[in-house]
């Protein structure tokens, strides 16, 4: 997590996904690459790292599966806005050098306080449960069905929660409007 969205919210959507994943962890910086935990997750020979960033040479999860060999699949999320997030992987040098993720979707995202940079973009916990989806579609992961169903209803109450705030402060009631409608 960049420093700058740490310290905006304790309640952002990189929070909320940390707080949802039991085998997750949270870093806090820019540069990653003296980062002894991270790097011990890195040269652990039983993982299989990857970060989870748009790109041309990135593995699409929607069409191509991972051959983890028995290993376990180490997955880096970059929670940050996309020019943060671009220079969190240009000064880490040992996160830019792994292999990246990607995914295709239809999905918009559900950030209605937030305006997203691009129509393709989604937040950090929606991002994170397609990914989830994702792995379990391609037989990757072995979850429960429905382990994930609310997985989103924190974040969903988030949104609501702040939506009436801020129709509250305004004395009127505030819409937001998503680029698809």
């Amino acid at each position: 997590m960049h420093p700058k969205e740490f310290k905006k919210t304790k309640n952002g959507t990189g929070h909320l996904t940390h707080l949802s994943l039991i085998n997750s962890e949270l870093f806090i910086d820019v540069d990653f690459t003296k980062h002894a935990v991270i790097n011990s997750l890195i040269e652990d020979s039983n993982n299989l790292c990857y970060v989870l960033y748009p790109g041309k040479e990135s593995v699409n999860l929607n069409t191509e599966n991972i051959e983890t060999y028995g290993k376990q699949l180490v997955i880096f999320l970059i929670d940050s806005t996309w020019p943060c997030s671009v220079k969190i992987l240009r000064l880490s040098k040992n996160l830019n050098v792994l292999p990246k993720l990607s995914f295709t979707h239809t999905k918009s995202s559900q950030f209605k306080i937030k305006e997203q940079p691009k129509e393709f973009c989604l937040s950090t916990i929606e991002s994170t449960l397609t990914v989830i989806e994702l792995l379990q579609e391609r037989g990757m992961e072995k979850l429960e069905q429905g382990a994930f169903e609310h997985f989103l209803d924190p974040f969903t109450s988030m949104v609501e929660y702040q939506i009436e705030c801020a129709a509250r402060l305004k004395g009127e009631q505030v819409r937001f409007i998503r680029r698809d409608e």
